[in-house]
């Protein structure tokens, strides 16, 4: 399946979820809405953390909507390999599988 792929899938199991349970889709938009746009880190370094997290987590829906919105804000091959280098230094080789896995899907959705 490839990373457009699976965001599509993800993004239809989520409708169906927020569906079901709308009060908690609106409760933990709000929080994600509140950390993505106060405190004193601005939002692309907190997607660099949040794909980091989704790595270690070993969460391929989150790595591919995290990809997407670093993809939407201009982040670079780079910038993300290093993001990808500190999470393997944290979590060691399962980190380094899903480090892989995040780097092909940034490169797959940045060709666009």
């Amino acid at each position: 399946m490839s990373w457009t792929d699976k965001l599509a899938e993800t993004r239809t199991q989520l409708q169906a979820l927020n569906t079901t349970i709308p009060e908690t889709n609106r409760a933990f938009g709000a929080l994600c809405q509140t950390v993505k746009e106060t405190g004193p880190l601005d939002f692309r370094t907190k997607e660099f953390i949040a794909l980091g997290i989704a790595v270690a987590m070993r969460c391929d829906a989150c790595i591919a909507l995290h990809c997407e919105a670093l993809v939407r804000v201009g982040a670079t091959r780079a910038e993300v390999g290093d993001v990808l280098a500190m999470t393997i230094q944290m979590g060691g080789g399962h980190s380094k599988m899903y480090a892989a896995r995040a780097l092909d899907c940034f490169a797959e959705l940045s060709a666009g």
